[in-house]
């Protein structure tokens, strides 16, 4: 059972319709990259650095712009929708192509399920008499309708609702620039930066790493452009472009952001700000504009719909990619007149209704089921940067369109920070369910694959008879 071809590859996921341009794709990245967890959970972070937030997130963009950067050139090359995962099986072996697609559509069932209750429970805020499943059902339903539509349909809300984003943290850090240089109001200045107990560095170098643990969180998602190649209307052209002013703009988005938060709020304020607020809604108090709160649920909710919608074209892709392998049922891999794969989508979507009833009635269950997602993030972006070292090694000679700087030493780099996280996760609270969830999972879906390749071998024997 050898590693298939590459024309073999690119030829048995064709049929999909090269609808996306590069603008859909930039905001798609954006869309997927850009998540709740910034808006919402940017106070975890800095309670755990202080005001060196701002160097942890430098660090973890580092690593995410070493990824994003390898995974453009592979990405040009082989324009599929099974992306990193086809990469996997032409440049490692086929247990590593199995292993990391079916990881990741799983993280992202899990993923999607949780953005859909906590959309439900931000728009508690105006209706509060409606139950939270209700939401979370209705806006599942929204989602899968559109991404079994054409892929322009799918870009062009994707592009809407990433915009919405993209302007609140454009406000946010004009605002934020506003009130430390004093412009409408008394300058704050940058004495929370280094005036407050313990300075730049109140816990340590080690309260920095733990912060890039957090802030590597929430870069996940920028891989989503190497997926959408496979419907691209000019993939040579137009990945490389978005990937890399994609990565610029999501590594200038947070850490700007960052730095903004821990300027213009006290960070021992905005430890406790995880639980009570944003801190987003914290500094847009602070410039006196009304109904902050209101504003912010708004954007939040779109940020949700957002990641929702990209997570469910991902693993609609992932699941078709592992049926146009054999890797799953031959129906996963039927398109639609429109060139979606509707049975993928459907199959996704009945997972990920069934994740959000889980996460609505057992909560510390989805938490428990959530350590498996947050696995799947680190060690899949591992699986890209181990398949560029061997893609380059095979492509030695060739006159590449894209290629990486400083290579190999960026990725080395990245593996070793990458690894360093994962073991550092084993160690932190919460996250340490990754080892505990994690772990099963890849014995669970490695004996699943030599069960399927035992099957298949023994398939092949009887055709052969």
């Amino acid at each position: 059972m050898d590693n298939p071809s590459q024309e073999v590859l690119g030829q048995r996921e064709g049929g999909l319709h090269r609808g996306l341009s590069k603008a859909q794709v930039v905001m798609i990245g954006l869309g997927g990259a850009i998540g709740t967890g910034l808006f919402m959970g940017s106070g975890l972070a800095v309670g755990y650095a202080g005001p060196a937030v701002i160097v942890s997130y430098i660090l973890a963009g580092f690593v995410a712009l070493v990824m994003v950067l390898s995974l453009s050139e592979m990405a040009v090359v082989h324009p599929t929708a099974g992306s990193f995962g086809i990469y996997a099986e032409t440049y490692l072996n086929r247990w590593s192509g199995f292993v990391v697609r079916y990881t990741y559509w799983i993280s992202q069932v899990i993923a999607i399920g949780g953005e859909a209750v906590a959309a439900g429970l931000y728009m508690q805020y105006w209706f509060a008499g409606v139950p939270v499943w209700t939401w979370a059902l209705g806006f599942c339903l929204v989602m899968l309708y559109f991404n079994s539509r054409s892929v322009g349909n799918f870009g062009t809300l994707e592009s809407w609702l990433a915009l919405i984003k993209v302007v609140a943290i454009v406000l946010f850090i004009i605002l934020g620039a506003a009130a430390v240089t004093g412009i409408g109001r008394p300058a704050v200045g940058l004495h929370n930066l280094v005036g407050l107990p313990g300075g730049f560095l109140p816990k340590g170098i080690s309260g920095l790493w733990m912060a890039v643990t957090v802030g590597i969180f929430s870069f996940n998602g920028i891989e989503v452009i190497a997926v959408t190649s496979g419907e691209t209307k000019d993939p040579k052209v137009a990945i490389p472009a978005a990937l890399r002013t994609m990565g610029l703009r999501l590594f200038l988005f947070y850490v700007l952001a960052m730095t903004v938060i821990v300027t213009v709020i006290p960070w021992t304020d905005t430890g406790v700000a995880v639980v009570a607020q944003s801190p987003f809604v914290t500094v847009f108090q602070h410039s006196g504009i009304r109904d902050a709160a209101g504003i912010m649920n708004f954007v939040v909710i779109s940020a949700a719909l957002s990641s929702m919608n990209t997570n469910v074209y991902l693993c609609a892709r992932m699941l078709f990619s592992l049926s146009r392998g054999g890797y799953a049922p031959r129906r996963l891999g039927m398109l639609s007149r429109r060139g979606s794969p509707v049975p993928a989508i459907v199959i996704s979507g009945t997972c990920v209704l069934i994740s959000a009833a889980v996460s609505a009635f057992t909560p510390n269950a989805y938490a428990d089921l959530f350590g498996v997602a947050l696995f799947a993030a680190i060690l899949v972006w591992m699986f890209i940067l181990v398949c560029h070292l061997s893609f380059r090694r095979r492509n030695a000679t060739a006159n590449l369109p894209v290629r990486m700087p400083l290579f190999p030493w960026m990725q080395y780099a990245g593996l070793i920070m990458l690894g360093a996280i994962l073991v550092t996760m084993a160690f932190m609270p919460t996250l340490d369910l990754s080892w505990v969830y994690g772990v099963p999972w890849m014995i669970f879906i490695s004996i699943a694959y030599f069960v399927w390749r035992a099957r298949a071998a023994s398939c092949a024997a009887e055709a052969q008879a």
